[in-house]
């Protein structure tokens, strides 16, 4: 008799659906463990004053730990950019769409002085910086709360990968590329994390763990780590991995009013068939992408001298 694997999951209804992805993509019999967060449980909070924190999977990453599951589903922008001791990320998943999307609006349908909903400094300083007229209002709660409240404002802003996993795609109103906002990190990708030294269930997470989501993912993480957990300025960046094995990273660090954006972009190549381990990578995102933060404390003392 087989034994079915248990799956730690958030109990949202995204959750669950990423949650059930994750088991069909391993084809084997499991069923979810469904575990509250302290993000679940508190509501009123913030998000920008609790991001990055784990608030959303530190539960459920102690439900491996303690054995009440065999494996955990995360949405990876959950996690924070140091792991946990004990577990392993056994998987990321092929990624989907990382853009975010306006619900209600597009950006040039907003009129000015609109309001627009979201708990997230990362979206509000980029459309400060973009639209310095709009006023912004904060908003928390499940994909469908937010949606049936994009009616009390001008727009909202939700990450279209949720929107699509929830065959909701058809209610964005506006996509946003890249150049206009840059997501969060790990946005639209999923990571899966299971005991470190569970060689069976590391075995077939493996299966399912796509390389180029694994290196984009980790290029991302590695910018967030150097920036250090205690970060508190908005912060997005977007990797890519070519055929070639080269990883072009777009790191934003902004403001929190928006008035100061600033973009940087980092490549890593090498020889077709020769990776560097990614450990290399992460000291070249280091190295390259320290910078921004040394560029941005001076443009806001300078900015904070001339007031």
């Amino acid at each position: 008799m087989t034994v079915a694997l248990r799956v730690a999951t958030r109990g949202s209804v995204l959750a669950r659906a990423q949650t059930d992805r994750v088991i069909a993509a391993l084809g084997v019999d499991a069923e979810p463990v469904v575990i509250q967060t302290r993000g679940d449980r508190d509501r009123t909070t913030p998000i920008h004053e609790i991001a990055g924190t784990g608030v959303f999977v530190k539960e459920v990453q102690e439900a491996v730990l303690d054995g009440r599951a065999d494996l955990a589903v995360h949405s990876a922008k959950d996690l924070p950019a140091s792991g946990v001791e004990g577990l392993v990320i056994g998987a990321f998943p092929k990624r989907a769409d990382p853009r975010d999307a306006l619900v209600g609006s597009t950006l040039a349908g907003l009129d000015a002085g609109a309001t627009v909903a979201t708990g997230a400094a990362r979206r509000r300083a980029q459309l400060a910086n973009l639209r310095p007229d709009l006023t912004f209002a904060e908003l928390r709660g499940n994909i469908g709360t937010r949606i049936e409240r994009a009616a009390e404002f001008a727009a909202v802003v939700i990450a279209f990968a949720a929107l699509e996993r929830l065959d909701l795609a058809g209610r964005a109103d506006e996509v946003l590329e890249p150049t206009v906002m840059l997501p969060q990190i790990g946005q639209g990708a999923l990571a899966v994390e299971c005991r470190a030294g569970d060689a069976e269930v590391s075995e077939q997470l493996g299966l399912i763990d796509d390389a180029p989501t694994r290196a984009a993912v980790e290029a991302e993480r590695a910018y967030l780590a150097v920036l250090g957990g205690g970060c508190d300025l908005p912060v997005g960046a977007l990797a890519h991995q070519l055929a070639d094995g080269t990883i072009t990273l777009e790191a934003l660090l902004a403001s929190v009013d928006g008035h100061v954006v600033l973009r940087a972009t980092v490549t890593d190549r090498w020889r077709r068939g020769v990776p560097r381990p990614r450990s290399s990578w992460s000291a070249k995102a280091a190295r390259d992408c320290s910078s921004t933060r040394a560029s941005l404390d001076d443009r806001l003392s300078r900015r904070g001298r001339s007031g």
